[in-house]
């Protein structure tokens, strides 16, 4: 009894290892291919399938979801002659399971050195300004030679990506200071600008200010003036309403002299000429006045006119 319960053992195992063998699962956006005897036979979709087993296996399990892979800096020469470290990452899809399986060993592998000596071919005909302002002329040039190449092997690439690009330790200094140089033009300028512009506003208020000023003091002047026009006009128009005598008006004059030689800076006192009319007019009216004596008077010469003895 006891071989015979061990072989029914062993057929239970070996019923249960072909009942898992002949059912394989496959994941969402996955497929499996299948060999049987060593050579392709189909490939499994997602979902439940039934393989012979002992017979058939599963030679892969391929993700057919879009795939992001990085590379390591890769050291690459530009036209001028200096070395760059350039990071790239790849985006890229698996289309047919059967072509990433049997047309490339090991398409990652493929892809990076791909995209290595694509790279280098691209960069090498740049200089390094030109390959740190390019970026996207470099991705799209180096996608479509990597989709071209790729398609054979059942593999898209969607983007290319260059994730960083270094320059020599040399050369980032160079650049450093020219930036720092170019930040300080730019705030020189700015400075300039402002400081030109407070200027102009500056002399613009100066301008409106004197002009205004200038308009007031001009309408004062005109006041001013009218206002002493006004005033002589007034005196010119009393004078005349008063009708004034030649004697009144050598008065006044001799009484304005002590006015004109008023002050500490008169060291020369120039005599007018219309001196001598102004006394001879107050000459004459002291002579015709007599003061009065006894209630009487003396009669006034009846010419204002006397002749003076001759002096020997």
């Amino acid at each position: 009894m006891e071989p015979i319960i061990i072989v029914l053992i062993i057929l239970v195992v070996l019923v249960f290892i072909a009942l898992i063998k002949t059912i394989q699962v496959i994941p969402q956006a996955s497929a499996a291919i299948v060999e049987r005897f060593g050579r392709y036979t189909r490939t499994l979709n997602a979902g439940l399938n039934i393989v012979v087993p002992f017979i058939d296996s599963i030679r892969n399990r391929i993700d057919l979801r879009e795939q992001v892979v990085p590379f390591p800096p890769q050291p690459v020469i530009t036209q001028d002659n200096l070395v760059v470290n350039i990071d790239t990452v790849i985006y890229y899809q698996v289309t047919d399971a059967r072509a990433a399986t049997y047309e490339v060993a090991s398409y990652i592998q493929a892809i990076e050195q791909l995209t290595v000596t694509t790279l280098r071919n691209i960069i090498g005909g740049m200089d390094l300004e030109r390959t740190l302002t390019s970026r996207e002329e470099i991705n799209a040039a180096l996608r479509g030679v990597l989709d071209e190449a790729t398609g054979k092997w059942g593999i898209r690439v969607n983007r290319v990506e260059l994730k960083a690009i270094e320059p020599p330790t040399s050369i980032q200094d160079s650049m450093e200071k020219q930036m720092r140089a170019d930040r300080d033009k730019r705030a020189a300028i700015l400075q300039a600008e402002g400081v030109r512009q407070s200027q102009i506003l500056t002399a613009e208020g100066e301008k409106q200010s004197s002009i205004l000023r200038a308009e007031g003091e001009a309408k004062a002047a005109a006041l001013r003036a009218e206002g002493e026009a006004q005033a002589i006009r007034v005196v010119f128009e009393s004078i005349h309403a008063g009708d004034p005598d030649q004697k009144l008006l050598s008065y006044q004059y001799l009484q304005m002299l002590p006015k004109i030689a008023e002050g500490d800076a008169n060291k020369l006192w120039i005599v007018p000429s219309e001196i001598g009319d102004a006394l001879k007019g107050l000459g004459g009216a002291l002579g015709n006045f007599t003061p009065p004596t006894g209630g009487g008077s003396i009669p006034k010469p009846s010419s204002p006119h006397h002749e003076s003895p001759p002096i020997d």
